[in-house]
């Protein structure tokens, strides 16, 4: 009886078609381009977003309500943790 089972996985799995792990180049160049894009994007987001955040614990100071600035910008390298690390990571997880 098993040897009738190996043989009916032996017949049934020899036509499974074994499909290339590799994207063709012209879909992988444009990947890379809008990846890039976004890579680029993100970065300039996070240094406007320590700018901005850094001008507006400046401005409050004289106030005296620099406290609550502070998760903003803990917030914001956050973000710039996350866009720094996403390909390295994804790399990591899926290689």
């Amino acid at each position: 009886m098993s040897s009738l089972l190996y043989e009916a996985s032996n017949i049934l799995a020899a036509g499974v078609p074994q499909p290339a792990r590799n994207a063709p180049g012209e879909l992988t160049s444009k990947v890379n381009t809008v990846l890039g894009i976004a890579a680029w994007a993100g970065t300039a987001a996070g240094v406007a977003g320590v700018l901005i955040t850094g001008a507006m614990m400046a401005v409050s100071v004289k106030r005296g309500e620099s406290s609550e600035h502070m998760s903003r910008l803990g917030m914001v390298l956050g973000g710039c943790v996350l866009v720094a690390t996403a390909g390295p990571l994804i790399s990591f997880v899926f290689a």
